[in-house]
C-alpha cells in the first residue's frame, strides 16, 4: 500500500537552453533561474493548482495543467494511486521563448511526485526519473540539465533516453535576450527540412565537439564552436528578428546562438562584458545575466 509524506513538498527546477547552436536535440545548459512548484497531497480527489508569474493567466489550472500531468505519470511509475493534490506553482521561466519552460514543468512533476511517495526514490532513482521525464517531453536535451543541472549532453539509446554531464569552465557566463513574443517549438521545428547535407552535418558535428572542449576549458574558442548549420537559419520566418540580432552580434566576436526553439538569443560572455551584451536587447526585449546552474532539480521534503 502507497504511503505519502505528511506536508508539503518543494521542487525547484532551472531554466534551460537547448542546441547550444551546433548540439540540436544533443546539448543543454541549466541556467540560474528557477521555477519553484510545491505540492500537498489532500483528502479530497483531483487537484487544485495556483499559478503565479509566467503563465498564470493562459495555462490550465484544472488535470490539464503539465505539472499535474507529469506527476500522474510518475505516480503510475512508482505504482501508486494518484492522491488528491494541492498543487501552487511559481513560475518566472517564460513560456514559448526557447528556455526550456515545459521542461522545467515536467521535471518538477515527477520529481514532485517521488518526493510526495514515502520511498519514492528508492521505487524510481534519478536516471530513471529522467528518461520519465524525457519520455513525456519527447526529447532529452532540455530535460536532462533541468534534472541534473550544468552542461550535458543527452541521446537516445535503444527506447531508453541517457544522459551525462559535463564541466563548463568557471569563466563562462550567460546572457539572455528574450523577445515580448514566443514562438511554439512545434511551429519553429516544422520549419526544418527534412534532410540536410552531408557537409553541414559533418560541420555541425566537429563544432559540436568543439563545443564541448571550449565550454570546459577553452571559453576563447566558443565563437568558432557555436556555428550552426543545421537548424537556426531555418527558423528565420518565424523570428526574423531572432535570426538579425543573432548575425549581429557573432558579426561583432559574440558568440550567440537561438536558445532551443527560439526565439530568445543566448550569448556566452565573462563576467566583464555582460552589461554590453544587456544593451544589445532591442526595444521590448528582456535581458537576463544568468550563470550557469550546477544543480539541477532541487527538492525539498518537509521536515
Amino acid at each position: 500500500m502507497t504511503t505519502y509524506v505528511s506536508g508539503p513538498v518543494t521542487v525547484s527546477v532551472p531554466a534551460t537552453s537547448a542546441n547550444l547552436g551546433p548540439g540540436f536535440d544533443a546539448l543543454g545548459l541549466a541556467l540560474g533561474y528557477r521555477d519553484v512548484v510545491t505540492a500537498e497531497v489532500v483528502d479530497r480527489p483531483g487537484v487544485e493548482v495556483t499559478v503565479t508569474g509566467e503563465g498564470a493567466v493562459s495555462v490550465p489550472l484544472d488535470e490539464r495543467h503539465l505539472v499535474y500531468r507529469s506527476m500522474c505519470a510518475a505516480f503510475e511509475r512508482m505504482g501508486a494511486r494518484v492522491p488528491g493534490i494541492r498543487l501552487t506553482c511559481t513560475n518566472v521561466v517564460p513560456h514559448a521563448r526557447g528556455l526550456g519552460s515545459s521542461s522545467a514543468a515536467i521535471v518538477a512533476g515527477v520529481s514532485v511526485a517521488r518526493g510526495l511517495v514515502g520511498g519514492g526514490s528508492l521505487l524510481v532513482d534519478d536516471d530513471t526519473l529522467f528518461a520519465l521525464a524525457a519520455e513525456l517531453e519527447g526529447h532529452p536535451d532540455n530535460v536532462a540539465p533541468a534534472m541534473y543541472g550544468g552542461f550535458t549532453v543527452a541521446w537516445r539509446e535503444g527506447d531508453r533516453f541517457r544522459a551525462t554531464t559535463l564541466a563548463v569552465d568557471p569563466r563562462v557566463q550567460v546572457v539572455v535576450l528574450v523577445p515580448p513574443d514566443g514562438v511554439e517549438t512545434s511551429v519553429a521545428r516544422g520549419l526544418l527540412p527534412a534532410t540536410v547535407s552531408h557537409a553541414d552535418a559533418a560541420a555541425n558535428a566537429g563544432r559540436a565537439a568543439l563545443l564541448v572542449a571550449a565550454l570546459g576549458r577553452q571559453p576563447e574558442l566558443l565563437l568558432a564552436a557555436t556555428e550552426d548549420r543545421l537548424h537556426q537559419d531555418h527558423r528565420e520566418t518565424a523570428m526574423p528578428q531572432t535570426l538579425a540580432l543573432l548575425r549581429a552580434l557573432r558579426a561583432d566576436g559574440l558568440p550567440a546562438v537561438v536558445s532551443g526553439a527560439g526565439p530568445t538569443v543566448l550569448v556566452f560572455t565573462d563576467t566583464h562584458d555582460q552589461q554590453a551584451v544587456a544593451d544589445r536587447a532591442p526595444a521590448g526585449w528582456r535581458a537576463l545575466a544568468l550563470p550557469v546552474d550546477r544543480d539541477g532539480a532541487r527538492v525539498a521534503l518537509p521536515e
